[in-house]
């Protein structure tokens, strides 16, 4: 399995390909891809983008009541091996 950013940046790739202009933005647990979704997507290239964004984490759309959609992706980080990964609060 590649690591997250590399397929954050793949998703990235294939969805420029489809001719969305993306963004790729770095959290501290996940990786995001953000494309704004011109009203004149086929439905072809619709299939194609959920086809991409299937390879995602989870995925979304956000639309605004002026007419705005937003499609959003996240690549979830690797939880570290070793160490103490249960969080705060869950201390010994």
């Amino acid at each position: 399995m590649p690591a997250p950013e590399v397929s954050a940046e793949a998703l990235a790739t294939r969805l420029s390909a489809l001719g969305l202009t993306t963004r790729v933005l770095n959290h501290t647990r996940h990786t995001s891809i953000e494309a704004e979704v011109p009203e004149t997507l086929t439905a072809k290239t619709w299939q194609e983008v959920l086809e991409v964004l299937a390879h995602a984490d989870r995925f979304g759309l956000l639309a605004t009541s002026l007419g705005g959609r937003t499609l959003w992706a996240a690549v979830n980080k690797a939880v570290p091996a070793t160490g103490d990964v249960r969080g705060p609060g869950h201390q010994r």
